[in-house]
């Protein structure tokens, strides 16, 4: 049963958590095609649906939870809603040489994406470097299959988005930042690439949100509750306000996203999108910014060994992971995931 329907008590922590950690396995193709099925039938054509379920599968496929079915019913919310145009046909233009802008026209952002990056990389290997500024999209997604798309194809890349006000920025107890994500990824012809996609809050708003629905703690300095304490409670951080990790430095890094994915491409800043959103549930417009750089063009013939060297110096050191590296492991995987069985039965509903 959902909460709040039919229940006159708030469960404890630990029922909660009893009943939230059940589980039920499904297989790649059965979560792929449970992320389709909702998509078309809440409003989204094939081309829309089909970049939904593939990117939600995707996140599964990799463990990034948070960012895979978890976030099927807030697409449905502002299907729904009419805020998203699930038959966006996105278009794509050159605003000079090596800039490229996609129109979302209202899309949920994956298909804008597979419209514009493919344009991003060829310019880029042509030029040497090139940005991708998207509009009037609406992102709900991990930012990492943007920069392994450039990777991927030789190319060095950086993307960030903002968000909703949900991180106060260094000093304050106001939340005005997003949690304002930034993926790097660079490229190693016949391996992984090295791939990071980092929220600039202590924690992404969608794990703070997994733990409070699992009855997890999060660490001493993820956020603030409502009246502006230190908590370790996700439940009340999510109605309080993140903190930007590393304090400072992270309140900077929250800047500059601010400034790539609105100021640069000329979308709404968090705060605005919060004062035009309809707050269904469902993420609001905005715009994302992805930078494409050529190692090739830039550094030169034998750019690939130098850096190996370097890749080589630094797994040599004890306990050195390679950002993305626990992503890649999990993707070799071919096998079912063990997804709540309470979600499951939530996006089930909304078919």
């Amino acid at each position: 049963m959902m909460p709040g329907r039919g229940e006159n008590r708030r469960p404890k922590r630990h029922e909660r958590q009893a009943h939230d950690m059940s589980t039920l396995s499904l297989s790649l193709e059965e979560i792929h095609s449970l992320a389709l099925d909702t998509m078309l039938a809440n409003g989204c054509d094939d081309a829309n649906a089909s970049a939904l379920a593939d990117i939600v599968t995707r996140a599964e496929r990799d463990g990034s939870h948070s960012h895979g079915l978890f976030r099927v019913p807030g697409y449905v919310k502002a299907l729904r809603s009419g805020k998203v145009n699930g038959k966006a046909k996105p278009k794509v233009s050159k605003k000079a040489g090596a800039v490229v802008h996609v129109d979302g026209g209202g899309c949920f952002a994956p298909l804008a994406q597979a419209v514009g990056l493919p344009v991003l990389a060829e310019t880029a290997a042509e030029t040497g470097v090139a940005a991708l500024s998207l509009t009037n999209i609406h992102h709900f997604a991990a930012l990492w299959p943007e920069t392994e798309f450039l990777a991927d194809r030789g190319l060095v890349g950086i993307a960030c988005t903002a968000y909703m006000p949900m991180v106060a920025p260094a000093g304050s107890k106001e939340k005005l930042f997003g949690t304002n994500p930034i993926s790097f990824a660079w490229p190693r012809p016949g391996k992984p690439p090295v791939c990071y996609d980092m929220a600039t809050a202590a924690m992404a708003m969608g794990d703070v949100q997994i733990a409070a629905r699992d009855g997890k703690s999060v660490p001493l300095g993820t956020g603030l509750d409502a009246e502006g304490n230190e908590t370790t409670d996700p439940a009340a951080i999510a109605e309080g306000v993140l903190l930007p990790f590393g304090g400072y430095k992270g309140s900077a890094i929250a800047l500059m996203v601010e400034l790539l994915a609105a100021g640069l491409t000329g979308e709404s800043f968090s705060y605005e999108a919060a004062e035009s959103d309809n707050h269904d549930g469902g993420p609001p417009r905005g715009g994302e910014m992805v930078i494409a750089l050529s190692p090739a063009l830039i550094a030169g013939d034998g750019w690939e060994a130098h850096v190996e060297g370097f890749m080589d110096r630094l797994t040599g050191l004890d306990g050195v992971r390679v950002p993305g590296a626990r992503r890649h492991v999990n993707r070799l995987d071919t096998g079912p995931r063990s997804i709540n069985a309470e979600l499951v039965e939530t996006i089930r509903g909304l078919v």
